[in-house]
């Protein structure tokens, strides 16, 4: 049976493929450049403190309820997933030292990242896109308020400020809700289980996923401004924005956390 593609059909497909990977690179040199601009803007006055702190508030403090839940839940899963096993190799008292390292060093801040750009990332794409196509930036303009500063900056501010701040809420959470689960399938106490996730925790193990953290939220904030800025075609184009900030940020999320461990491998070792 003949399954080769006729020449014409080959031809649309590699077009097709072609096309989309030059709309990949488009698009990461946007963002490229967007970023550095950030950085141009970011020590140059006017600071905008009172639009920093209030997305702070919108952005981060309206994030809590949701990663309560989710921190609670983490933690309760990865001790009842993880103690048939330890407990198979005689390692059960090492569940709360596995359970620290695991959140800190790297479930805390990947799924705190992701779970605030779904609802961040997506909230500030739409927000600007709306913006964009009601021409409201173009009467910043106008008004002499410069919109880059004034929107993007104070956004992805907000976001690098707050992320590392949610992440360690949710670490705690999730250690909480791995004592939780430990209660009720043996007789840990609380002062022997925060002495062994203490004890488990050095300052290297810390240190990396702080400054994880700070990138995790400059690039849910920095995409997010970056796809609304870029919006076209109407409200067509506004929900077309929110949904392309969570794929970018999320798939940025994943990469960069991917790179920085094994930058961490190679100055620090295997910990």
């Amino acid at each position: 049976m003949n399954t080769q593609h006729p020449p014409g059909a080959l031809a649309k497909l590699l077009g097709f493929y072609r096309s989309r990977f030059l709309r990949a690179m488009e698009e990461v040199y946007g963002i490229t450049m967007f970023g550095m601009r950030f950085f141009a803007y970011v020590f140059k006055p006017p600071y905008e403190v009172s639009e920093v702190r209030k997305h702070m508030d919108e952005l981060g403090a309206k994030s809590i309820p949701l990663l309560t839940v989710v921190g609670l839940i983490m933690g309760l899963i990865l001790a009842l997933q993880s103690r048939p096993t330890l407990d198979r190799f005689g390692a059960g008292s090492f569940l709360p030292a596995m359970i620290a390292l695991t959140i800190v060093r790297e479930l805390g801040p990947v799924i705190t990242a992701l779970i605030v750009a779904g609802r961040v990332s997506s909230g500030i794409g739409a927000e600007l896109g709306s913006m964009k196509v009601t021409e409201q930036i173009d009467a910043l303009e106008v008004s002499a308020v410069d919109p880059f500063n004034y929107l993007v900056v104070t956004r992805t501010l907000a976001c690098v400020i707050m992320l590392p701040l949610l992440t360690a809420y949710v670490d705690f959470l999730a250690i909480f809700g791995g004592f939780l689960s430990e209660t009720m399938s043996s007789n840990t106490t609380m002062k022997l289980y925060f002495a062994e996730v203490i004890s488990s925790l050095t300052f290297l193990d810390i240190l990396p996923g702080i400054g994880k953290r700070a990138v995790f939220g400059f690039i849910i904030g920095l995409i997010g401004a970056y796809e609304g800025f870029n919006t076209s075609r109407g409200t067509e184009g506004v929900g077309r924005a929110a949904t392309t900030s969570v794929v970018v940020a999320s798939l940025n999320i994943i990469f960069v956390d991917m790179l920085i461990i094994q930058l961490t491998l190679l100055l620090f070792g295997s910990g």
